[in-house]
């Protein structure tokens, strides 16, 4: 499948993807995700390796796109949240 991710042209396939992110450690699913073997990545990260080019390039709708064209499930995993005022703990004295 053809996509364009920063202004460059790509053809990925399914598999060529899965095969690329075969041994990468997930980072923290945090914000736009995709699940690829039942791992579940930031789409950034994800662009990162199959497209080789640095993640300030690119955005993660972008690679979201692409990477549900091919199959992959999507998703938004809610980003880490602070405590709720009231939540810190007592300092100590």
């Amino acid at each position: 499948m053809r996509c364009v991710i920063a202004h460059f042209p790509f053809d990925f396939v399914k598999g060529e993807v899965e095969q690329l992110m075969t041994g990468v450690e997930p980072e923290a699913a945090v914000g736009p995700c995709a699940v690829i073997d039942g791992r579940t990545y930031p789409v950034k990260q994800v662009g990162e390796v199959i497209t080789r080019q640095d993640r300030r390039d690119f955005t993660a709708g972008e690679v979201t796109r692409a990477l549900s064209r091919l199959g992959f499930d999507c998703l938004t995993a809610p980003a880490a949240s602070s405590p709720e005022p009231g939540g810190w703990p007592e300092p100590l004295l």
